[in-house]
């Protein structure tokens, strides 16, 4: 029986060495075959001029079947091996007296049956080589630093044979199939298709022209649409592929038009070939909700407020990064229930842009008394509020404010609605690249690009920096058919970090991103330079930033300082960069490579967040028992009736929380020496915490950014109110509050507050308020509330607490009077004022670093 090879494409390069048997293809119409005499057998391509050389394949016939015992279908939705270079996979298989061969198909026809591995186009054997991964293989992918290395033939069309399906299976020495399974591809396509040309879309005066990085795709259309929803395309186009970049020119009336890309390509999820519908990785505009990219040049006259390119002259001086003061404010949070901001502009960017409202009043009050950035909880286009406000639910507040202090039924009627309404967050990514659209008057065309600029003019211009809080460590979706799933249709499998067996990653939530690989890098840093450029941004605050790779970070921060007014109209020396350093998951300790995490970012002037301080004030962790008590909430001198030990315990434990506060305070240098609890003197790096970790980590003062409450976990007044007993007077809450906030803004280093901590913020004691809606979340600027005990906060992330929290929120006492709110805010402004005025660049001891 004659066998022929199905190769629809070229798969090798000239190598006189090589032999081939081919299998008969049906699937390739008689008129696209080129027909070749090798032993009388036929060997159909789709190129016209190929050169064909003998390879080392192993051939599936009657006479020597493929016998899988133990194998199903269901190994080919694994990928535990890994094409690392062009010649190299990497496979934790021990082959011994066996071999391993490589399984193509175009079509993705790879099946595992009683007969073998059926549906190849190419098979190929895989020669093991002794001397193991390389070096460079093993940096790039430390995980797999024990995998065999098998060698690939050197002249094989590797940039053809990665839009494949492809498998690789291990057989025994009788030539029975012992393993199977798919391959990850990101090394090989850093090594063949790393690019740093244009992508996304360009504006010239007579063109506009498409950039698409898609290597394994099989073929790339662009749908023009006149509309924002709706219709049939204007045009279906084509895009050619040069080296893995799709591309095409149309005309300069698609500008204002909008666009989405269909992309043939192999998805391992699904082991098929699919016809993915995606946005533009590089999307500046879109329609509502992400169904369509806008065709939208930035640089248009029409979508500057006036003044816009002079507005990097009117930023307000920062001297030095250690005079940063940092507010971290949730855009909706700051207007949604404020009655002095006009309906239309409430809970989105144009409330910012108003003069007299309590919402800006408050802000400028901050800004004269020394705060100097405006932290933006995620302004990106995220998933789960509807960008179309008719869609949105509410539950009628004058029926909530009606219930009980310590009632179940307002979270009851909140979370009925929680995924319907007007409020999260936003750490769920969809597209970095372009602001959210339900922040904008209207979701559609440019009107969310201009309203951003104009509110962060506005900021600026009552003296404010403003920095964007980027979410690159996960997005929303992943697989080809999800709504919200846009990188993972254009390169399947690339952008998003896989484990052993092949599947995503979710230790950050859910679809971990991968900044080890090139192009993941690239869109990061491509997309920080987009916000620095085109919205005069002055800083970003990096979510789980120790899921993010040293050198992307490092990368990241010399890009952005290399902007200047005179090129790019920011002075990129004054963006400020910090992140949580939080080393966890499959990163922990290096395991993708060197993260980062606290003890790795240090030495970059890159900032992290110091949860020593948190902690050690606060009590315990967020994650620990509730009411643990610390320095500030009790410890010791107030006791609450949790167990901490006996009395010589609790003193033990008060003084070590005394010496993280100084480091702390000393901008937890690992130089600072200071005499310990016990007499000794010590330096920052050798105070232990939990863990035996070190409490100081940072060379400068810059790279600690200090704080005690953030968007996570209760609020500060609340935890206070948790932790303390129950006997005490509200006066001696407000008073522990304010001692807390005084300790962070007298702290070297930066000092960072979440919005409300100034004014007592409650969020009714919800630990996790990130999709709690409008009422849990409510600030007022008014000053009349701080709201507190309105409601049960939401039983999901809350019920084991409820025994804890119901009394107290039912207890009147625990309530602050507007009198208290006042006296908060006014304690609050002072201590700035008197940061503001001394100046945090003076020089504080902190031993000698020379000798670390």
């Amino acid at each position: 029986m004659v066998d022929v090879l199905r190769v629809p494409f070229p798969v090798l390069q000239s190598s006189p060495s090589l032999s081939f048997k081919p299998r008969l293809c049906p699937l390739i119409p008689p008129s696209r075959r080129l027909h070749l005499k090798s032993n009388s057998l036929l060997f159909p391509l789709f190129s016209s001029s190929p050169s064909f050389f003998k390879l080392p394949l192993r051939c599936s016939s009657p006479s020597m079947p493929l016998q899988l015992s133990s194998l199903s279908q269901d190994s080919l939705l694994y990928s535990r091996a890994y094409w690392v270079t062009k010649t190299i996979i990497a496979w934790n298989v021990d082959v011994v007296e066996g071999s391993c061969y490589l399984y193509a198909s175009k079509v993705a026809a790879l099946s595992v049956t009683d007969n073998g591995i059926q549906g190849h186009d190419l098979e190929i054997k895989l020669e093991e080589d002794r001397s193991g991964l390389p070096p460079n293989v093993i940096e790039k992918f430390p995980h797999i630093r024990d995998y065999r290395a098998f060698k690939l033939p050197p002249v094989l069309d590797a940039k053809n044979l990665v839009k494949c399906q492809l498998a690789v299976a291990e057989f025994n020495s009788q030539g029975k199939c012992r393993n199977a399974t798919g391959l990850q591809l990101p090394g090989v396509l850093d090594e063949l298709f790393s690019y740093d040309g244009p992508l996304g879309a360009f504006y010239s005066a007579e063109a506009v022209s498409l950039c698409l990085w898609a290597p394994t795709a099989q073929a790339v259309y662009a749908h023009i649409y006149k509309d924002p929803v709706g219709g049939s395309p204007l045009e279906i186009i084509p895009l050619e592929e040069t080296n893995g970049v799709w591309s095409t020119k149309g005309p300069k009336s698609w500008e204002g038009c909008y666009y989405m890309y269909e992309v043939s390509v192999y998805h391992p999820s699904t082991l098929h070939i699919e016809k993915c519908y995606a946005n533009d990785p590089y999307a500046r505009g879109l329609s509502a909700d992400g169904k369509r990219t806008l065709f939208v040049n930035l640089h248009a006259d029409d979508l500057k407020p006036e003044g816009w390119d002079e507005l990097a002259d009117m930023k307000p001086d920062i001297l030095s990064f250690s005079d940063i003061s940092i507010y971290e404010l949730h855009i909706r949070d700051f207007s949604a229930n404020d009655d002095t901001v006009n309906a239309d502009f409430r809970g989105g960017y144009m409330a910012f842009t108003l003069k007299d409202s309590a919402g800006v009043l408050h802000l400028k009050k901050l800004s004269k008394a020394g705060i100097t950035h405006v932290h933006l909880l995620p302004t990106f286009q995220f998933a789960a509020v509807d960008d179309e406000k008719e869609n949105w639910k509410y539950v009628d507040s004058k029926i909530l404010e009606k219930l009980p202090p310590d009632s179940a039924e307002q979270q009851e009627k909140i979370t009925a609605i929680q995924d319907d309404d007007a409020y999260n967050w936003g750490y769920n990514p969809v597209l970095w690249g372009a602001p959210k659209g339900s922040y904008s008057s209207d979701p559609n065309g440019p009107c969310r690009i201009v309203e951003f600029r104009k509110m962060i003019q506005a900021l600026t211009h009552i003296g404010l920096r403003v920095v964007l809080d980027v979410v690159y460590n996960h997005l929303h979706a992943n697989g080809p058919f999800d709504k919200d799933s846009v990188l993972d249709k254009i390169v399947p499998g690339y952008y998003l970090r896989r484990n052993t067996d092949g599947f995503i990653e979710n230790s950050t939530c859910v679809n971990n991103t991968a900044s080890e690989h090139y192009m993941v890098e690239r869109l990061i840093i491509d997309d920080l330079l987009s916000w620095a450029i085109n919205y005069k941004v002055d800083g970003f605050r990096f979510d789980l930033m120790g899921h993010i790779m040293k050198r992307t970070m490092v990368k990241a921060k010399d890009a952005l300082c290399s902007l200047t007014k005179e090129r790019d109209g920011v002075d990129g020396s004054r963006i400020y960069i910090y992140g949580e350093g939080w080393d966890f998951g499959e990163v922990a300790k290096n395991g993708r490579g060197i993260n980062a995490a606290q003890f790795n970012i240090c030495g970059t002037g890159i900032g992290s967040f110091n949860d020593r301080i948190r902690d050690a004030m606060l009590g315990g962790s967020p994650f620990g028992p509730p009411l643990q008590q610390g320095f500030v909430t009790g410890l010791l001198l107030e006791p609450n009736g949790h167990d901490h030990g006996t009395k010589d315990v609790e003193k033990a434990m008060l003084a070590s929380a005394k010496d993280h506060i100084q480091v702390g305070l000393a901008a937890n240098l690992r130089g600072f020496v200071l005499t310990d609890f016990e007499g000794k003197e010590r330096k920052g790096l050798e105070v232990l915490c939990y863990g035996e970790t070190p409490v100081g980590y940072a060379f400068c003062p810059t790279e600690t950014v200090n704080y005690v409450s953030a968007h996570d976990n209760e609020t500060l007044f609340d935890i206070i109110s948790l932790k303390t007993p129950v006997g005490i007077s509200v006066e001696d809450r407000c008073r522990m509050n304010h001692f807390a906030t005084s300790i962070i803004a007298l702290t070297q280093g930066i000092p960072f507050f979440h919005a409300g901590d100034e004014m007592l913020r409650s969020k009714s004691l919800d630990r996790d308020s990130y999709n709690s809606g409008d009422w849990f979340n409510r600030l007022d600027f008014t000053y009349n509330s701080n709201n507190w005990g309105v409601g049960l906060p939401p039983k999901q992330k809350n019920e084991n607490s409820w025994p804890l929290i119901q009394p107290r929120l039912a207890d009147p006492s625990f309530k602050p009077q507007r009198s208290h709110i006042l006296a908060a805010v006014e304690n609050f402004t002072d201590v700035l004022c008197i940061r503001n005025e001394y100046g945090s660049t003076t020089p504080v001891h902190h031993g000698s670093l020379a000798s670390l």
